[in-house]
């Protein structure tokens, strides 16, 4: 008898029915499953510090290779947009606390900007008091609403000055520099904060910053870059939990671990064993790429030999993959109290085989295509289409690769094209819906899934895209300088989620669609009438200023005039 290769065994395992009634083969065709998440289940939200705070120059606070990357213009950014004001979060902390108490979230996932608090990067050359006490003052108006803060410490605003002084996660250097930012958040704010991420989503910081340029720092350093940048980053993670392990823990109890994002990879053809490979080594480069040392303590097997195989065919002696050495590779493995998972879409995957002469690079190593079907529901994003089953899938490949981890979702949500403003966000629902039942039948195969954080609070500053894609629950007015928020539909809808603690009965369900389409009729009016309420307001900031002026010099004319007179 043949022997079936492992990974198909893999794969195949992933079709078997773990959900009571038998499964279809096609996983489009699974039928929805009512019933509640586990007691204690957290429910939240989520926003970075970049893409929403604003303020970025003030109170002391550093520039960020993000600052520099949107500043420089040459059309870097969508519609040359910045930051520098974003939603003016920065300002606004009660305003959106209380969306946040609108929502009924248990927590909120946000992000500290490293250089608001270290403006160098560096902890002996400057802490910023100002950006502390902000951050401090945050978190103690979160925890009295009775939000949880789940803490990022690094999403992707690294100090500039580490990057043009030291060359940012090329240099090894900024694992302590980044142990030393971190131990300095455990001090400040850790007699409060339970929950820390390390880095968010370092997969995308690391292709897109150092292999295709699109994101800051913009380096193109094709098949080399990112791997290199990598490697010191989970060196910087396992950096970070040590510290608060041996340090911090035992007094304040809390849990480190990191986010990874990752799409669901399904092989086009699963009688195809090439498919299969191919789909293996999709999720592999993806999410194993970070996990796998995490987990295992050391890279993924087949990104280890594919990159090696062609590193040598292109003439090098070592393989562009960099090396963990035995004493790295003890103290990296272990270094994660939980499994922050981030997912958005699926992709069926099928191999192909790209020439080593075709020079270095991310893609050409995986050897694979991503294709998408054409009837996948399109939210308006080129990448970014529906597929609940897919989220599911991704969730039990984790529990099983990893040794059942305990996984917070730390990123899940769909996007929406900013020329389409109405509120009534039907398809963001039906995403909602559709993603989160999934999590539950994951839950119900076996998945230790925690908490769920849906992204995101706020439209936003939205990287290379600029403004031009909205994830918010609350629609953010960014003509206006006040940056008013307006509840779309999913608002009430999500609210009803948390509220139920899951999916009660089919009846209880369809109810909440129709009041969700109800409160967002209103709402669309007021955003409609926005226009003129801001002409209203510059009318009225122009006028009552000129009219007081009037006033007080013809108050002053009579006085004088008075004077004339008794004189």
């Amino acid at each position: 008898m043949k022997p079936v290769p492992v990974v198909t065994l893999w794969w195949m395992l992933l079709l078997v029915p773990r959900l009571g009634a038998t499964r279809k083969i096609f996983p489009e065709e699974a039928s929805f499953y009512y019933g509640t998440f586990p007691l204690g289940f957290s429910w939240g939200v989520g926003s970075s510090a970049f893409q929403t705070e604003g303020a970025w120059d003030q109170d002391g606070k550093g520039a960020s290779i993000w600052d520099a990357f949107t500043h420089s213009g040459k059309g870097k950014v969508l519609g040359d947009e910045t930051a520098d004001v974003a939603c003016n979060g920065y300002y606004k902390v009660q305003e959106d606390i209380i969306l946040l108490r609108e929502l009924h979230v248990n927590h909120y996932r946000f992000s500290l900007s490293w250089p608001r608090i270290l403006p160098t990067g560096i902890r002996t050359d400057q802490v910023n008091q100002e950006g502390i006490k902000f951050y401090s003052d945050f978190i103690d108006a979160l925890l009295k609403s009775n939000v949880t803060p789940i803490v990022t410490l690094h999403h992707w605003d690294l100090p500039q000055l580490l990057q043009v002084k030291y060359g940012g996660w090329q240099n090894v250097s900024m694992a302590n520099y980044f142990s030393d930012y971190a131990n300095l958040c455990f001090e400040a704010f850790g007699d409060r904060v339970k929950h820390w991420v390390t880095f968010s989503d370092p997969r995308t910081m690391a292709e897109k910053g150092y292999e295709t340029g699109r994101h800051a720092p913009g380096l193109k350093l094709r098949g080399t870059g990112l791997y290199k940048a990598a490697h010191h980053i989970i060196k910087a993670h396992a950096q970070a939990w040590h510290s608060y392990h041996h340090t911090w823990r035992s007094k304040q109890q809390g849990l480190v671990g990191i986010s990874l994002n990752c799409d669901w990879g399904e092989p086009v053809d699963i009688s195809n064993p090439k498919d299969i490979e191919a789909a293996e080594r999709y999720l592999q480069f993806c999410l194993g790429w970070f996990a796998n040392p995490i987990y295992a303590g050391d890279y993924p097997q087949v990104m280890k030999e594919h990159i090696g195989r062609k590193s040598a065919e292109q003439g090098l002696e070592m393989s562009r993959l960099p090396v963990f050495s035995l004493q790295e590779k003890s103290y990296i493995k272990g270094t994660s109290d939980f499994l922050g998972l981030g997912h958005f879409t699926t992709r069926y995957i099928t191999g192909k085989n790209y020439p080593s002469r075709q020079g270095p690079s991310y893609q050409n190593d995986r050897d694979l295509i991503e294709l998408v079907d054409p009837n996948w529901p399109d939210l308006g994003s080129k990448w970014l289409y529906s597929v609940p089953w897919g989220f599911r899938r991704l969730l039990n490949f984790a529990q099983t690769q990893y040794g059942d981890p305990p996984i917070y979702v730390m990123e899940n949500g769909a996007s929406q094209k900013s020329h389409c403003t109405q509120l009534c966000d039907k398809w963001r629902i039906q995403y909602l819906k559709g993603y989160i039942n999934e999590m539950l039948k994951a839950i119900k195969d076996g998945a230790n899934i925690k908490g769920y954080t849906s992204w995101s609070l706020l439209d936003k500053f939205e990287w290379e895209k600029g403004y031009a894609d909205r994830y918010g629950f609350y629609y953010v007015e960014f003509n206006n300088r006040n940056k008013p928020r307006y509840p779309k539909a999913s608002v009430h809808y999500y609210k009803k989620i948390v509220t139920a603690n899951g999916f009660p009965n089919p009846r209880e369900v369809k109810s909440w669609y129709f009041e969700a389409l109800e409160t967002c009729s209103i709402n669309s009016q007021m955003l409609a009438a926005e226009p003129l309420r801001s002409h209203m307001q510059m009318a009225t900031e122009i006028a009552v200023p000129t009219v007081c002026s009037l006033c007080v010099l013809i108050a002053a004319v009579l006085l004088m005039l008075l004077l004339q007179r008794q004189s």
